[in-house]
């Protein structure tokens, strides 16, 4: 007596016939998640992003150039393109 599988309900072979009757789907974009995580569109779709400078050395650097480096800057036109490459969904 030779055992057999039971025939797979789901798996790779269901999903291929269901695939292949239907319309091809095109694949999803990925973004860039280091740049996800340092930019955000904003709703005019220009790209916001934080000013550098203010990890450490604190010291050396007044009070009143520390609170500018917190408030957020616009990466600049001719770098906008660039960074909407990394982010297509924002």
């Amino acid at each position: 007596m030779v055992k057999t599988a039971p025939p797979t309900v789901g798996g790779a072979a269901a999903r291929s016939e269901q695939t292949l009757g239907a319309e091809s789907v095109m694949p999803k974009m990925k973004t860039n998640r280091a740049a996800a995580k340092r930019f955000k569109v904003t709703g005019s779709g220009r790209i916001r992003r934080a000013k550098g400078g203010l990890n450490h050395g604190m010291q050396e650097k007044s009070r009143k150039r520390c609170r500018r480096l917190r408030q957020n800057d616009m990466v600049h036109k001719s770098m906008e393109g660039r960074v909407k490459l990394l982010l297509p969904y924002g």
